[in-house]
């Protein structure tokens, strides 16, 4: 699922279930099959190019040859193990130690949230002025000394304010993200990057919960605010390995000094309708994590005969077949065409979901968690290739000139889906039940066959060569 935080993305989705309050993410796109080899700068005379790569060896080899990924994916990983805790621990700690009541939890939540979609755009706009590198580095750092702070928060005004600065940093630290990988890739490169990355995103946060559910276990204070503590400074570490990036990956930066001409910067995303119209319906398909992370624990409680612990089995279901299969699923979508296909088919994929979801009510125990099984196998590939058709479209459809600002403002559409999607999912799912589901699916289905047409568009209106 995507990871997302209240520590962020992805968008921090949360829900209260029979009195225990859960925090679930995903910052947040089949085969990778990236390049072996990397000239040095000194080789090339220029920024390295996938022409003048050798293809071949291991993907392992390839991730670990490239200046980019290779720092990447070390950073996301040691980022996402210190997010992983407090994914596990914030809500809970606020509401076990600190003692404050659901509501304010709640609250706190949703405006932290309404906060990060607004730096989400903010993040990708400011990697265009300034060096991607140093921004990304820096926002980490306040981010980690932020979580630091979370253990010393023992208010409310306090618990806000520093949840609204690790959510602002970190929405804004993914889109400075995105445009680094824009600049640093091309083509399949660039959703194999992602891919990778969601992939390590998962495996690190999964860890990483299972490390803050030792606190859990020991259930004391001093146990949240020890192991949340370390947990900031691990995240804080991964500042170290961004700030080694190469420079070609922040935008070109005009000397006037230097008699040459400032680079021609492109239209504004906000100008650009079709990219607009892909950053509202890939917002609204990118509901589908809440129906996951709000309806589905909430379904299964109060609609179906199975257990609530079904739910966490549900969970790592999901987890595993992202982890085995977002790499693979995402290859090709960089190309336009085949982004929209594989859109429908996640749309498709969705209608299927939505219905067995649905029919796992008032049925036997061992019925209901078949059908519930068999739901989230294909809500996840339906996760997976939607993932992996949105990103190369947003990398395609994008204006390469500013691609800070348009990594920004897709970002800043699926933060806005996050928060409309337990609004959504409770005035059809939760009040009308089956019915429910029945609009849900076609709300699916109608933004992904949205989504084809404006990649049909899209071929349609290119210059012809």
């Amino acid at each position: 699922m995507r990871l997302a935080e209240l520590v962020p993305q992805h968008e921090a989705q949360r829900y209260i279930t029979n009195g225990c309050c859960q925090l679930r993410g995903t910052t947040e796109n089949v085969t990778f099959s990236p390049p072996t080899g990397l000239p040095s700068s000194s080789e090339t005379g220029s920024r390295p190019t996938i022409a003048n790569r050798r293809f071949g060896a291991s993907r392992f080899d390839a991730i670990r040859q490239d200046p980019v990924l290779s720092r990447l994916v070390l950073a996301t990983f040691v980022s996402t193990l210190g997010r992983g805790v407090f994914l596990t621990l914030t809500v809970l700690y606020f509401t076990l130690i600190v003692g404050l009541p659901a509501i304010q939890v709640a609250l706190l939540l949703t405006i932290s949230s309404a906060i990060g979609v607004g730096t989400s755009y903010l993040g990708g706009h400011l990697a265009d002025q300034f060096s991607a590198r140093r921004l990304v580095t820096w926002l980490v750092i306040v981010e980690a000394v932020a979580l630091a702070c979370y253990p010393l928060a023992t208010s409310f005004g306090a618990a806000l304010a520093v949840a609204c600065v690790v959510t602002a940093t970190e929405r804004a630290a993914n889109s400075t993200r995105g445009a680094i990988i824009a600049r640093a890739f091309t083509g399949q490169r660039r959703v194999g990057a992602r891919a990778v990355l969601r992939t390590v995103t998962n495996i690190g946060i999964s860890l990483g919960s299972a490390a803050g559910g030792l606190a859990l276990l020991i259930a004391t204070p001093t146990a949240y605010r020890t192991v949340m503590i370390i947990a900031a400074v691990v995240t804080g570490a991964s500042a170290f390995l961004l700030s080694r990036l190469p420079d070609y990956v922040d935008a070109p930066q005009h000397v006037p000094e230097s008699g040459v001409a400032a680079p021609v910067r492109g239209r504004s995303p906000f100008r650009n309708p079709k990219y607009l119209a892909l950053t509202v319906l890939s917002g609204i398909f990118g509901m589908q994590f809440g129906v996951a992370e709000v309806g589905l624990p909430l379904w299964i409680v109060n609609e179906t005969s199975a257990p609530s612990a079904v739910y966490s089995l549900l969970l790592i279901l999901n987890t595993v077949l992202v982890i085995l299969f977002q790499v693979r699923l995402s290859r090709g979508t960089h190309d336009v065409a085949h982004a929209g296909k594989v859109s429908v088919l996640a749309g498709l994929l969705m209608v299927v979901a939505c219905g067995l979801y649905a029919g796992s009510a008032d049925l036997a125990i061992g019925m209901a968690i078949v059908l519930l099984l068999a739901a989230m196998a294909v809500h996840s590939f339906a996760e997976v290739l939607s993932s992996a058709s949105n990103w190369g479209l947003s990398f395609e459809l994008a204006d390469q000139s500013r691609a800070g600002a348009y990594q920004g403002l897709f970002a800043m559409g699926y933060s806005l889906g996050s928060m409309a999607a337990p609004l959504v999912i409770s005035a059809t799912v939760l009040t009308h039940g089956v019915l429910g589901w029945v609009i849900l699916a076609a709300i699916f289905l109608a933004s992904s066959v949205g989504i084809h047409l404006l990649a049909k568009h899209h071929l349609k209106t290119l210059p012809a060569h």
